[in-house]
């Protein structure tokens, strides 16, 4: 058995390690090889995704339709949502003690600001501030959740919400989202935060905390449970007359917690409702708090949060020139208006559009304060917010530092408790190793991975210029046709190479070079790298090795990589990943990158089962970089691989949440991975294969 496993972090080390493995020095790279595929290749990967999507959503659209036929449809199809909402967010944590703490009060004009910090998780806090009215009460509770601003509750704007509406008579809880405020988790020991804002550590958490099967948007929710367990505690609010709102995204927030909480009465969502499939295609995958994995495969859209709400009163604000799509949030809100009707509420949904942005402007707020009013009170008159003098950052601070990080003793960062989780499941981990095995193993794998069922007839074309036999065809299954096709011959110093074009019924079309020995093919070497067949052709003396052992060479592009590989400029670089529009949208369908490029390693195994050319030889494959994972997977799961020489730059999962801020990582997320296995694992299970060949 033949597996290098190179273990690197840091980054300088990881180059040098590739650029050795491979042979490459930079002054001796030959000239670009000619693109295999004629068309815009570097789109061709969105492309295809957005297309995957678009069907999903089409199914999602009939059953929509069909749901509308009666009152007693529409409730099935609530509880469907419901089904797969609770599916989507993963297993809770336990409730621990909330041991809230009051750290300091601010007596105002008409009502008073209470500092609240409460445990989430065990040693973990949330900061709030608690807005109650002056006079007696009990009085309605209204949990207030913010945007993505870094000064959270004290940006002005939310502080003015929570003002108005402590005026009108309601208990406001306003919320310090996690990585914002007083929460960044990810700081130095004086608390300044690593990374360049709070939706950056929001991402990075984020494939953190996919790879235990949750998200960053199930760890707001549960901290904003926790919040309204915390404002149901206080002998000031009515439990009867609780509602919530939110802005940007704490509409996120808002859309996610209405959907869940059973205990909620009413409702409003700013500057968030709109399609995710229109943003997805339109601005692309946004931050990493603001969807979560699988949901489009699922076919949840941003209108099923909507409907899960209903008939309960909904109030959508929205701006006209907002950067959220207006015509999404029509499509949206017509989609909520069929659906109140059908359940006999249409009094109970109203859209205000104000001609400005983004945001939760005075005009927004009003109207917020209004709708509340309304049914919390069951007075529908007009609000006016006149002046209402805000506070500063550190007047509202709950901690004495301005963050929690270094301001409570022994408190626990999102991210350990992640890590303390992945550590905690190996229990999980071992189970899984000691009870499943053969196709049930396989299957469980692939499943995680997205691998559509295996089984495929292929059809190879003969290039006129190769003088190698016709090609046969295996008639084992029609499932997914399969078919490859020439392109042209170059001329390279190793020798002449064929490039080719792979076309599989549902996938992107798979570009690669082939060059084949002098004498008889005994071998076939599959050769993977981050940068795709280039960098192995500017390796001419690792070519010439190998063609004179025998080897044929094949050097692909696997989807995303080479000339498939997307555009900088579509890849903000807030988010560490110079993939991510592509990585996040594959994890939106249920089909992680990592499982799609073991997709494409599988075909070019069906490709060489089918050649006569082939079919006998034994497979290596040759990877490094992120295509060693790739390779480590596919091997796993699929026996036709003989030899594997991985040169892994990543030790385990595990590792990738203790280094949450290495670039490049949510490339390698698989949702839900390390309730199963983790990179150990499966080095395990390709040694036990090739121990016995």
């Amino acid at each position: 058995m033949q597996i290098n496993k190179c273990y690197i972090y840091n980054y300088a080390k990881i180059v040098f390690c590739v650029l050795f493995v491979i042979g490459i020095h930079p002054a001796h790279a030959q000239q670009q090889p000619p693109a295999v595929i004629d068309w815009r290749a570097d789109e061709m990967l969105n492309t295809y995704l957005m297309q995957q999507m678009h069907t999903r959503y089409d199914l999602r659209r009939q059953q929509w339709q069909q749901a509308l036929t009666s009152a007693a449809s529409l409730r099935a199809y609530q509880q469907q949502l419901r089904t797969a909402y609770r599916q989507l967010l993963g297993p809770w944590p336990e409730k621990v003690a909330l041991e809230p703490k009051i750290t300091g009060t601010l007596q105002q004009n008409g009502y008073h600001i209470e500092k609240v910090i409460y445990q989430s998780l065990p040693q973990h806090h949330v900061t709030a501030n608690l807005y109650v009215p002056a006079g007696k009460g009990p009085f309605p509770g209204v949990l207030l959740f913010c945007g993505h601003e870094a000064t959270a509750k004290a940006t002005e704007s939310y502080q003015q919400t929570a003002i108005l509406l402590a005026k009108q008579g309601l208990v406001v809880l306003m919320i310090d989202p996690v990585s914002q405020g007083e929460r960044h988790q990810l700081t130095d020991n004086a608390g300044k935060p690593l990374t360049r804002g709070g939706t950056t550590e929001h991402t990075l958490l984020n494939a953190a905390a996919a790879l235990i099967g949750s998200s960053v948007a199930a760890y707001e929710l549960w901290d904003n449970e926790r919040g309204l367990d915390y404002l149901l505690s206080r002998k000031e609010v009515d439990t009867a007359r609780i509602g919530c709102l939110g802005n940007s995204g704490g509409g996120t927030q808002t859309a996610y917690f209405m959907a869940y909480e059973s205990r909620i009465k009413v409702a409003a969502v700013c500057s968030y409702i709109t399609t995710r499939e229109r943003t997805f295609e339109l601005a692309g995958p946004l931050d990493g708090c603001v969807q979560i994995p699988n949901e489009g495969k699922l076919g949840l859209e941003i209108a099923d949060y909507m409907h899960m709400l209903a008939p309960k009163p909904l109030l959508v604000l929205a701006g006209r020139y907002d950067f959220v799509d207006y015509t999404g949030v029509e499509i949206a809100y017509r989609e909520a208006q069929q659906c109140y009707k059908v359940l006999g509420a249409t009094d109970r949904l109203q859209l205000v559009t104000v001609d400005d942005g983004h945001g939760i402007s005075l005009p927004k707020r009003e109207a917020a304060a209004r709708w509340f009013r309304r049914w919390l009170y069951k007075d529908d008159r007009p609000v006016q917010e006149g002046t209402l003098p805000v506070l500063t950052a550190a007047d509202l601070n709950c901690t004495t530092t301005g963050e929690l990080n270094n301001s409570l003793t022994g408190e626990a960062t999102l991210q350990e408790h992640l890590l303390q989780t992945a550590l905690a499941l190996e229990n999980s981990r071992r189970l899984f190793r000691q009870t499943v095995t053969g196709a049930a193993r396989i299957d469980t794998i692939r499943k995680l991975l997205g691998i559509p069922p295996s089984g495929r007839s292929i059809t190879v074309a003969k290039p006129a210029s190769a003088q190698h036999p016709p090609l046969t065809t295996r008639a084992n299954s029609i499932k997914h046709p399969l078919q490859v096709t020439p392109v042209s011959t170059i001329q390279h110093p190793a020798g002449q190479a064929q490039t080719y074009l792979l076309r599989v019924v549902g996938e992107p079309v798979l570009p690669f070079i082939l060059l084949r020995p002098q004498g008889p093919v005994r071998q076939v070497m599959i050769a993977l790298q981050d940068q795709g067949k280039k960098a192995w052709l500017d390796s001419t003396a690792l070519l010439q090795s190998w063609l004179q052992q025998g080897y044929a060479v094949l050097l692909p592009d696997l989807r995303g990589t080479g000339e498939t590989a997307d555009r900088p400029e579509f890849n903000n670089t807030k988010f560490y990943n110079k993939e991510y529009r592509n990585v996040m949208s594959s994890l939106h369908i249920g089909r992680p990158l990592i499982g799609q490029r073991v997709t494409d390693l599988l075909s070019l195994l069906d490709y060489l089962q089918a050649d006569s050319a082939f079919h006998q030889s034994r497979i290596t494959v040759r990877a490094s970089g992120k295509m060693a994972l790739v390779a480590l997977h596919a091997a796993a799961i699929d026996e036709r691989i003989s030899h594997l020489q991985a040169d892994l730059y990543l030790h385990s999962f595990t590792d990738m949440i203790r280094h949450v801020m290495e670039k490049d990582q949510y490339s390698d997320v698989i949702p839900g991975v390390l309730r199963y296995y983790d990179i150990p694992d499966l080095l395990q299970i390709v040694d036990k294969r090739f121990a016995f060949q």
